[in-house]
């Protein structure tokens, strides 16, 4: 297989991934390393690669929730900024949500990174996921939910920020602890999913821009075409996968998440069992 046609397959994985509670950093090690790519994670082009796969997923989450950022913001200069306004809140809430990734991530990302040539480990946190996803889901239904979001307090807003920290762990999915997180807090799977899908785009978005010098000083032989192609394909990607989640959603109440811890608990264990075989 071309290291053209990986790079287009990675790039549908990872719009897919990205969304879905599966952990798309550990799809993103293991399928490569387990069907025997030619894709080279550890190649210096392969990080402006995921920079940009990542800046067209956290577009493609700014469009779809291009109606909320506008009038999250629009309350937000309605309420004066004031975090003790009602208008104001929600845009606070995101903000000291997002607080966690973005600092553990600054201060762990070197760490982090050694995780990622270990698929062994990835492998083990990818059933570790899916059994987080399934207790998770159990768990929740045991508290009373349906509280709006503005109705979260800050402290409450943080501890979902501690859960969305918990994926820079290669394995770990930000949106699976991300809703497990906003469940924990009484929201229902609909406003859950979308407190997560609205935290991830400027953790996505900021660390993409973070590493944008790399693009073009690192690119080296892969063709800047190709990189922004598959860039353009994640976004499309990961733009269908939020419309289809957040209709899935919507219409379920009850086990939303077992299906994908199920997955990621078969996934992983076949991938163990293939690598120690």
């Amino acid at each position: 297989m071309s290291t053209t046609v990986e790079s287009i397959l990675f790039a549908i994985m990872q719009g897919v991934s990205e969304l879905f509670p599966v952990s798309s950093l550990g799809h993103g090690v293991i399928v490569p390393e387990l069907l025997h790519w030619q894709l080279d994670r550890q190649s210096p082009q392969f990080l402006p690669f995921m920079v940009v796969l990542h800046l067209g997923t956290a577009l493609a989450l700014l469009w779809y929730f291009r109606h909320d950022w506008i009038a999250l913001f629009a309350d937000f200069f309605r309420g004066g900024g004031r975090p003790s306004h009602p208008a104001a809140r929600p845009l606070w809430l995101v903000a000291v949500a997002t607080i966690p990734a973005g600092v553990l991530g600054l201060l762990l990302e070197k760490k982090i990174r050694l995780l990622f040539g270990n698929s062994t480990i990835v492998l083990a946190f990818l059933v570790l996921n899916g059994f987080v996803l399934i207790a998770g889901d159990a768990f929740s239904r045991r508290r009373q939910r349906g509280r709006a979001l503005e109705s979260l307090s800050f402290r409450q807003a943080f501890k979902i920020g501690i859960a969305q920290s918990l994926a820079l762990i290669p394995g770990l999915s930000r949106s699976g602890t991300t809703l497990i997180g906003g469940l924990s807090q009484g929201l229902d799977y609909a406003s859950a999913a979308r407190f997560s899908f609205l935290l991830a785009t400027p953790v996505i978005l900021a660390a993409g821009l973070h590493e944008v010098p790399l693009l073009w000083r690192e690119a080296g032989q892969l063709p800047l075409g190709l990189i922004f192609g598959c860039g353009v394909l994640s976004g499309v990607c990961a733009y269908i996968s939020t419309w289809l989640l957040m209709k899935y959603f919507n219409t379920h109440e009850v086990k939303a998440l077992r299906p994908f811890g199920y997955y990621c608990i078969a996934i992983g264990v076949i991938g163990l069992v293939l690598k120690l075989a």
